[in-house]
């Protein structure tokens, strides 16, 4: 509920104000993609202005998102590399009964103090239990 309502002060007054861009800049603008000949362009549109800011807008929106999610990558690739990790020793572990894996196989020492994605400063976040405080059924 709250959510909705923040939304909803966030979006009205948003909506209210490229209702207001839109009729104050309606003239049209000629957007001209040939830089050598400004009086006989190969390729010329004439667009209303709020809708070239608007079209600008969006593709700042989109780049901004694609080299936000390039720049993840990394992180990405060691949430996945964590996830396997720990899918692999949940099998080992409940294939033996018994928690005899080396330290260095636990995986949070491949990774730099607080650069695993699902490295807390306690520790791992999927952690497992013990066997001695896993009861037995």
């Amino acid at each position: 509920m709250i959510r909705k309502i923040v939304t909803a002060l966030i979006l009205v007054p948003l909506a209210i104000v490229f209702v207001a861009l839109a009729v104050a800049n309606r003239q049209p603008v000629l957007v001209s993609f040939d830089p050598f000949d400004q009086l006989n362009p190969a390729f010329a549109r004439a667009l209303p202005l709020y809708a070239l800011m608007l079209i600008l807008v969006i593709a700042g929106v989109v780049v901004g998102g694609i080299a936000a999610w390039v720049r993840q990558a990394k992180w990405r690739r060691a949430a996945r590399l964590a996830d396997a990790q720990a899918r692999e020793l949940r099998a080992r572990w409940s294939a033996s009964g018994a928690w005899d894996l080396p330290r260095s196989s636990w995986g949070r020492d491949r990774f730099p103090p607080g650069r695993c994605p699902r490295t807390t400063a306690r520790g791992s976040a999927f952690r497992l239990p013990r066997p001695d405080s896993v009861s037995s059924p």
